[in-house]
C-alpha cells in the first residue's frame, strides 16, 4: 500500500491505483460463495468480540488496538517478557511482528508464540525487514520452527528473502525488482511456487502484501486488488492488516488460515477505498476528483471511520477476491 521507512516500519508495502474502484460485479459462483462466507465473519466477530493479543510497533500500536476495536475485538498490546505468555494464554488470536524491533519484544515475540502454539491458539507474525537485517532474518526462522505460525505475512522482498529465493533490498519497502502484478504471468508463477512450497513446507498460509495482495493456503493462490495508494503514506497500515489478521484468525482457526488472510486484506482494502471516498466527498462535493494531494490525516481517521462502519453487506459488493491458482 506504498512506501515504508523505518519510521513507518510495519506498512504493507503496496502501491496501488489511486482511483477509488467501484463495486465489484460478475464473480462467478464458488467466488461468490467465498465472498459471503468472509462477509458472514466480519458479523460473528462482532457478536464474539474475542480478545487478541499484540505485540507490534509502538508506531502503530494506537491504531491497530483502534482497528480491532472498530472490528468489534478486544486488543491487548503487552509486551513486557513476564507477562506476554500469560496474555496470550487468555486471548483468542496473537499477531507479532519484527517492526521497529527491540530485545524485550523479540524475547516476548518466542514467549507469546509458543503459548499460542501450546494452547492451540493462531498467531501471526509479519515479517518486516527481514531481508535487510541478519538478526531479524535468525528470528524468524527461530519462530517459524518453535511456535508454528498460522500465517506468515511480509512484502514481496521480506517472504522473497525468507524463503531463500532471490530478493531485492530497499529498506523495510519491496524493492521495484520483487513487485508483482498479475500482468507478469512468469513473476507470478514463480512466487506462487515459492509460496506454496513454503506453505506446504511448515503448514502455515501466506500473505504477501503487494499492489496486489496474494494468499496462499498451500493448495490455491488467491488475490485481493482492493485498496487505494494513500495507505502507504500513513505509518503502521501493514502493522493494522497483521493485527486485523489475528482478529480474523479467531474466527477461521489455523484450518481456515487461508481465509482470514483473505478476509483481513479484503477489510484493510476497502477501509482505505471508502476513507478515499469519504474525503474527496467532503472536499469536492462528491465529484471525486482530487484537485492535489489527498489530506492524510483526514484519511488516517477515515481508515478508523470506515472499519467501524463496514457490514457484511459492504463487503459482499465491494471485495475484489480471485483465485489464480
Amino acid at each position: 500500500m506504498g512506501l515504508r521507512t523505518e519510521a513507518t516500519e510495519g506498512q504493507t508495502g503496496l502501491a496501488r491505483s489511486t482511483a477509488v474502484p467501484e463495486a465489484q460485479t460478475g464473480r462467478h459462483e464458488a467466488q461468490d460463495d467465498l465472498i459471503t462466507e468472509l462477509s458472514a465473519a466480519l458479523t460473528a466477530l462482532r457478536e464474539a468480540k474475542p480478545l487478541i493479543h499484540c505485540i507490534t510497533s509502538p508506531i502503530s500500536i494506537n491504531d491497530c488496538a483502534n482497528a480491532i476495536l472498530a472490528l468489534g475485538g478486544r486488543p491487548i498490546m503487552a509486551e513486557h517478557p513476564a507477562e506476554a505468555a500469560g496474555i496470550t494464554g487468555i486471548a483468542r488470536g496473537l499477531s507479532v511482528t519484527f517492526a521497529n524491533i527491540t530485545d524485550a519484544r523479540a524475547e516476548s515475540m518466542m514467549l507469546s508464540g509458543s503459548e499460542a502454539l501450546r494452547q492451540g491458539i493462531p498467531s501471526v507474525i509479519d515479517m518486516v525487514g527481514v531481508n535487510c537485517s541478519a538478526f531479524r532474518m535468525e528470528r524468524a526462522h527461530r519462530f517459524l520452527e518453535e511456535c508454528r505460525p498460522a500465517l506468515v505475512k511480509g512484502n514481496a522482498s521480506e517472504l522473497r528473502a525468507l524463503f531463500g529465493a532471490a530478493h531485492g533490498i530497499s529498506g523495510i519497502d519491496t524493492a521495484e525488482a520483487d513487485k508483482v502484478r498479475l500482468d507478469r504471468r512468469e513473476a507470478l508463477k514463480e512466487l506462487s511456487d515459492l509460496m506454496i512450497r513454503f506453505s506446504r513446507q511448515h503448514g502455515t498460509a501466506v500473505l504477501i502484501s503487494g499492489e496486489t495482495d496474494l494468499v496462499t493456503d498451500g493448495e490455491g493462490l488467491w488475490a485481493v486488488e482492493n485498496g487505494v495508494a494513500e495507505m502507504g503514506l500513513v505509518t503502521g497500515t501493514g502493522c493494522m492488516l497483521s493485527c486485523v489478521s489475528a482478529l480474523t484468525l479467531s474466527a477461521f482457526g489455523r484450518e481456515g488460515a487461508g481465509k482470514a488472510a483473505l478476509l483481513a486484506a479484503g477489510i484493510m482494502g476497502l477501509a482505505g477505498e471508502e476513507a478515499k471516498r469519504a474525503v474527496l466527498k467532503g472536499l469536492y462535493a462528491g465529484t471525486g476528483e482530487a484537485k492535489g494531494p489527498l489530506p492524510l490525516g483526514a484519511f488516517h481517521m477515515g481508515l478508523l471511520d470506515a472499519f467501524s462502519t463496514l457490514t457484511p453487506e459492504k463487503f459482499r459488493e465491494g471485495a475484489r477476491i480471485q483465485r489464480i491458482i
